[in-house]
C-alpha cells in the first residue's frame, strides 16, 4: 500500500469537511456520556467549523456560510454553559488544594485545553486540540464535597453541582434540535467552496491584518482602563486574530502559534478568575468576613500574576506585536489587497463582474478626463474617485438578489458588507449610494438615501452617479466593444494629460465656471468602438442626461478616430 504523504495527512485532519465530520460522530459520544471530556471535544470541533466559516465569509459570500455558522451556535453555547461549570470546579479545586498545601500561596492554575475558558462573548469560539488537556486535572467532586475544611468551596461546588445537571439537560435538549442531515449536507458542498482560496493566501494575511488591527485597539483601551470588561474584550480579539492565522497562514501558525496561544491562555485565565469570583459573590458562599477576604486575596494574586506576564511579552518596541505585524502587509500592498478581497467577494453575487470591472475603468477614465478639463467633485478627490471606483465595481451585485430591483439591493449588500482594511468606510458608504443610482430613478437632493446627508455629499453623490450611469451604458451590451475613451472639450484642445492643454482657456475656465464647468460648449467624449447606429447607441443616448445636468452643458459621444494617441485618461 503507498504511503500517505505528511501533507495529506494534514489535510485530512485540518480542513473543514473532517473537522464536519468530527461534529456529528461527538454529537453521538456526548447524547451518550455529558462528561467533561466528551462536551469539550464536541466544543473543539464545532469551534473549528465556526472560525473556518469567520474567516471564509470574509471573502466568499455564500450565505451558508453564516447559515452553517448560524446553525451550530445555540449547541455550542449550550456547550460553553456546561463547560464553563467544568473548568469553575476545577479551578475551585486548584484555588483550594494550593492554600492547603502552601499556607496560602497558591499553585499553578487549572490546566486547561488550550484556550477553552469561560467563553461569554460574541464570537463563541472555544479551544483546540483535546491532547493539550490534561486529564488528571478533572476534579474529584465527590472528595471536595465531603470536606468541609473551606465551607465556601464546598457551597459553592455544591451549586455548580446543581446546575451541571440543569445544563445538561439544556445541552440533551439543543442536541435534539441540531439539524445533523443539514450538517451533513455542509459538509459536501462547503469544503469545495473553501478549495476555491489556498491558505496562505495574501488575501488571508490582509484579513489577519485586520483582526491583528481590531486587537491592538483593544490591547491599548485594557491597558487604558485596567476594567475586567476591557480585558475580556481583548481575549477576543486575540482569540479571532489567533484563529486566522491557525486556519489560514501554515507558515506564520508555525513561527507564532506558541506566543499566541500563551497570550491566549494568560487572558483566558484571567476572565476565569473574574467569572469565578462574580459568581462565588452572586451565590452568597461566604461565611463571613474573613473567608470572603481570604478568596479574594487569593484570585486578585493570581489574577495579577498573568496580567503581568501578558504586559512583560506585549508592551514595548520589541513586543509580539512587532513580531506579529512585521509579518503582514506592509504598505500600499494593504491597500492592492483590500480591493482584490472586494473584487474576490462582487465576483461571488455579480453574474457578469467582467463587466462591471469594464464600468469600472470606463468610470475612471470619465472621471479623470473631467477633472483634466478642470472640473471639480464636490468633495476630496481621491476620497471621490475610490468611491466611484467601489461603487463601479460593485454596482451589480444586487444581482444575486434577481434582476428586478438589483441596484437598492446592491445598496443593502455594499453596506452590509462593510468596509476591509485599507478602504475608508466613509468612501464605502458613499460608493453604496452611488451604486444605488446607476440605474432607475434619477436621484434627487429629496430622495430617501439622500435627503440626510450635507449638501457637498449629496452634491458628490450626484456627480459619481451621473458618471457611473454613463459608464455602464458604454457597456450596455456586456462584450466590451467600447474599452477606451477620452474627452474633447468644446473649443478646448484634446485632454492628454491631467492638465487642460490650453493653458488661456484654463485661466479663463476658472474665473467663468459655473458648478464646476469650464465652458459653455458641449463635452464631447470620444470612444473607441462606439457607432451612432450600434445597439447601444440609444441607451448612451438616454444615460447621458444626468451627466449632462450635473454638468449643465451637452455631452456628446462620438467615435474615437484617431487611434495613434496613446493616453487615456485614467489608464
Amino acid at each position: 500500500m503507498p504511503s500517505t504523504s505528511p501533507t495529506t495527512r494534514a489535510k485530512r485532519t485540518t480542513g473543514l469537511r473532517y473537522w464536519m465530520l468530527r461534529v456529528l460522530e461527538e454529537c453521538d459520544n456526548v447524547a451518550a456520556d455529558f462528561g467533561s471530556d466528551p462536551v469539550h471535544d464536541l466544543r473543539v470541533s464545532l469551534r473549528r467549523c465556526r472560525s473556518l466559516a469567520d474567516g471564509l465569509m470574509a471573502l466568499d459570500p455564500d450565505p451558508d456560510w453564516k447559515a452553517m455558522k448560524k446553525a451550530g451556535k445555540r449547541l455550542f453555547q449550550r456547550l460553553g454553559d456546561l463547560r464553563d461549570i467544568h473548568v469553575m470546579e476545577e479551578w475551585v479545586e486548584r484555588l483550594t488544594a494550593a492554600h492547603e498545601d502552601t499556607g496560602g500561596s497558591l499553585a499553578s492554575p487549572p490546566s486547561q485545553p488550550d484556550d477553552d475558558s469561560f467563553d461569554h462573548d460574541s464570537l463563541d469560539h472555544d479551544s483546540v486540540d483535546k491532547d493539550s488537556m490534561d486529564k488528571d486535572s478533572v476534579p474529584d467532586a465527590a472528595r471536595l464535597h465531603s470536606d468541609e475544611a473551606d465551607p465556601a468551596a464546598h457551597a459553592l461546588l455544591k451549586i455548580l453541582a446543581d446546575r451541571e445537571q440543569e445544563q445538561k439537560h439544556a445541552v440533551k435538549a439543543a442536541l435534539e434540535e441540531f439539524d445533523r442531515k443539514q450538517w451533513r449536507q455542509w459538509s459536501n458542498s462547503l469544503p469545495t467552496c473553501a478549495a476555491r482560496i489556498r491558505p496562505g493566501s495574501a488575501l488571508f494575511k490582509h484579513l489577519a491584518l485586520e483582526r491583528w488591527t481590531e486587537a491592538r485597539k483593544l490591547h491599548s483601551r485594557a491597558l487604558r482602563n485596567r476594567s475586567q470588561s476591557a480585558f475580556h474584550s481583548l481575549r477576543i480579539g486575540i482569540k479571532r486574530f489567533r484563529y486566522i492565522v491557525e486556519n489560514f497562514l501554515p507558515a506564520e501558525h508555525k513561527k507564532w502559534s506558541d506566543d499566541l496561544k500563551e497570550m491566549q491562555d494568560l487572558l483566558g485565565e484571567v476572565h476565569d478568575l473574574d467569572v469565578l469570583w462574580t459568581t462565588a459573590v452572586a451565590c452568597h458562599i461566604f461565611p463571613d468576613v474573613h473567608s470572603r477576604q481570604l478568596w479574594h486575596k487569593r484570585i486578585l494574586s493570581e489574577r495579577s500574576k498573568r496580567i503581568d506576564r501578558y504586559r512583560a511579552k506585549m508592551i514595548g518596541p520589541h513586543s509580539l506585536w512587532q513580531v506579529w505585524r512585521a509579518g503582514l502587509p506592509q504598505g500600499k500592498q494593504i491597500q492592492e489587497l483590500a480591493t482584490r478581497r472586494m473584487k474576490l467577494w462582487a465576483g461571488g453575487l455579480d453574474p457578469d463582474f467582467p463587466h462591471s470591472e469594464r464600468v469600472a475603468t470606463l468610470a475612471l477614465q470619465l472621471y479623470d478626463g473631467l477633472l483634466a478639463s478642470a472640473w471639480q467633485p464636490a468633495v476630496d478627490g481621491i476620497s471621490a474617485r475610490s468611491s466611484l471606483l467601489a461603487a463601479a465595481l460593485l454596482h451589480d451585485v444586487g444581482k444575486s438578489k434577481g434582476e428586478k430591483g438589483h441596484h437598492k439591493a446592491s445598496l443593502d449588500l455594499i453596506r452590509e458588507h462593510g468596509n476591509p482594511l485599507g478602504w475608508k468606510e466613509a468612501d464605502l458608504r458613499r460608493a453604496a449610494v452611488v451604486a444605488r443610482f446607476h440605474r432607475g430613478i434619477l436621484p434627487t437632493r429629496k430622495h430617501k438615501s439622500l435627503r440626510d446627508l450635507l449638501p457637498d455629499e449629496q452634491r458628490a453623490i450626484i456627480q459619481l452617479a451621473a458618471i457611473l450611469r454613463l459608464a455602464n451604458s458604454l457597456d450596455a451590451t456586456h462584450d466590451g466593444h467600447i474599452h477606451r475613451i477620452q474627452i474633447e472639450n468644446g473649443n478646448t484642445e484634446k485632454v492628454q494629460g491631467k492638465a487642460v492643454t490650453n493653458r488661456k482657456h484654463r485661466v479663463n475656465g476658472f474665473l467663468r465656471k459655473t458648478a464646476g464647468l469650464v465652458n459653455n460648449g458641449a463635452l464631447v467624449i470620444a470612444a473607441e468602438g462606439y457607432s451612432p447606429l450600434g445597439s447601444s447607441a440609444q441607451t448612451i443616448a438616454a444615460e447621458r442626461h444626468l451627466l449632462e445636468t450635473v454638468l449643465r452643458r451637452p455631452v456628446v459621444v462620438k467615435p474615437l478616430k484617431n487611434s495613434r494617441l496613446h493616453y487615456v485618461a485614467g489608464s
